[in-house]
């Protein structure tokens, strides 16, 4: 399982990655296996500027056999979807590259002490292990 040391982590499966001030997330490579097939990323585009908080759901992921819903890891002002996903060809994506290309959302954290506070590599390990 691919548990890049540089992300934080949910317990929820989500992943952040903090660039300064704006947020990169996604789900875990450990997420898109136990899902299986991913076959679309439901994120509404026209969500872009607004706020929600820690936990709230921002879209649903789907996958052949389930349908997952996307919760925010931390609060935040979503500034970017990655509306590639939305095609089906693309959101294979998310079980070819969890930590890359398959970003779903880019956010504008409202306190980078709760990203500090998510699950390091080692605690999300232990943790699905």
């Amino acid at each position: 399982m691919n548990i890049p040391t540089n992300l934080k982590y949910t317990n929820d499966d989500e992943w952040i990655r903090l660039e300064g001030e704006i947020a990169y997330v996604g789900i875990t490579d450990y997420a898109q296996h136990e899902l299986g097939d991913i076959t679309f990323v439901d994120v509404d585009p026209d969500i872009v500027g607004e706020t929600l908080d820690a936990q709230e759901e921002f879209g649903a992921i789907e996958a052949v056999k389930t349908t997952a819903e996307l919760l925010m890891p931390v609060g935040g002002e979503i500034v970017e979807v990655n509306e590639a996903l939305a095609d089906e060809e693309n959101a294979k994506l998310v079980n070819s590259d969890p930590y890359g290309e398959a970003w779903i959302i880019k956010i504008k954290v409202n306190d980078p002490a709760e990203v500090d506070a998510l699950m390091d590599a080692a605690a999300y390990e232990a943790k699905i292990a």
